[in-house]
């Protein structure tokens, strides 16, 4: 008997919520570098580190993720090992 793992999928509510807070934070910091009392180069350079600093954000969350899938996977290889050794194996055979 196995047990399979039922995947949790998020609602469409959440998916617009995560993206509309997305873009508010975005579009806030943008609103802020633009009307900063500064040089354009110093604006520049702060529009530069935000975009820099949200590209490395979506890095961070996929790796994480991919190394979270394989994780996943290396672990339905080990019980599915585990099952198939536990199903050839006859407790009453003499050894």
């Amino acid at each position: 008997m196995s047990d399979t793992q039922v995947k949790q999928q998020n609602s469409g509510a959440y998916y617009g919520q995560a993206i509309l807070s997305f873009a508010v934070a975005l579009g806030a910091v943008t609103v802020g570098i633009f009307y900063l009392d500064a040089s354009g180069w110093v604006r520049a350079f702060l529009a530069i580190a935000v975009l820099y600093l949200t590209t490395s954000a979506f890095t961070l969350a996929k790796v994480i993720r991919d190394k979270q899938e394989a994780g996943q996977i290396v672990s339905r290889v080990d019980q599915a090992r585990l099952e198939k050794i536990l199903a050839e194996h006859d407790p009453f055979q003499k050894l």
